[in-house]
């Protein structure tokens, strides 16, 4: 596919971090312009956290998403943290992401305590600033100046797409100069039938992580749009053993059926369509030893 002449391109990373709940998704949907990626915020995959891919003239701008940023408790919350801050230390630019509403409180002071650590460009994106007053906001964006040195500060509303235009342009213009790194069509890394086969993968982790570590792969076979809006997907959980099948069906086919609510639930949010999902489970041996299974699930395949 053709680029715009090397010399002039520029690509980069941009980490989004947030509290949980920010706005991060919505900010994401408007920069990108279409339907992104949700990806699996366990810190067992240690697949790359391309949110979604943007153009703004020359320049490429790929988003990196981080789990949430909060105040951890436990220590899947603490390995979360880690993995957050690992993925904004490798970007090219930081951006921070407040819900002004919210301010700023514990969640906030948590990151812009380990911010200065990050020795990074980095930028402040006030979202939801249609809610607050005006004078509040500047307040705010002077008090968190005052914490933290940001190259630039945005206000934007995601929601309303306002300020979007101005972040994305100030945003192309600090990536470094360099070829493209994903071909011009490619918006996401994860299309919707990626993402839904992971979503259903992510279901069946959490429900059986004890019984079934990691010897589950899904891919989903169809994905036909219905007259009536809705969304008819099959998928095909492939496990590598009789024995571990009879695990994910469950007594009386509860577990699978269990496991396809929780995720028509969240498929339907991210296909914004009502969803009728059906499930088949098939044992595939020595899936597990082929590359190309690791390549669909965006993984590196370990050698040796």
């Amino acid at each position: 596919m053709e680029q715009p002449e090397q010399t002039h391109t520029k690509a980069g990373f941009v980490a989004l971090i947030g509290a949980p709940n920010a706005g991060k998704s919505t900010l994401l949907n408007s920069l990108v312009g279409s339907k992104v990626s949700i990806v699996s915020r366990k810190v067992q995959t240690t697949r790359v956290l391309v949110r979604g891919i943007a153009i703004e003239g020359e320049a490429q701008i790929v988003f990196v998403d981080t789990p949430g940023i909060f105040k951890p408790k436990r220590r899947l919350d603490r390995a979360m943290v880690t993995s957050a801050w690992g993925g904004a230390g490798d970007a090219d630019v930081i951006a921070l992401l407040l819900d002004v509403r919210k301010g700023i409180d514990e969640e906030a002071e948590a990151i812009l305590d380990k911010l200065p650590d990050l020795k990074r460009p980095k930028v402040l994106i006030l979202n939801k600033i249609d809610l607050i007053e005006r004078s509040r906001l500047l307040e705010m964006a002077a008090k968190l100046n005052e914490k933290v040195p940001f190259a630039h500060t945005f206000m934007i509303s995601a929601l309303k797409g306002d300020g979007i235009q101005t972040l994305k342009r100030q945003l192309a213009e600090m990536m470094p100069e360099g070829p493209w790194l994903y071909p011009e069509d490619q918006i996401s890394d994860a299309p919707l039938r990626m993402l839904a086969a992971e979503i259903t993968r992510e279901k069946i982790y959490e429900r059986l992580h004890e019984e079934l570590p990691y010897q589950s792969t899904v891919e989903t076979d169809q994905w036909q749009q219905r007259p009536d809006g809705s969304v008819r997907i099959e998928q095909t959980v492939f496990v590598e053993r009789d024995s571990q099948r009879k695990i994910v069906l469950g007594k009386g086919g509860q577990t699978i059926k269990a496991i396809g609510q929780a995720a028509r639930k969240e498929i339907a949010e991210i296909a914004e369509a009502p969803v009728h999902l059906f499930i088949f489970v098939k044992v595939r041996e020595n899936w597990s030893d082929d590359p190309e299974r690791y390549r669909e699930m965006g993984l590196e395949f370990p050698r040796g």
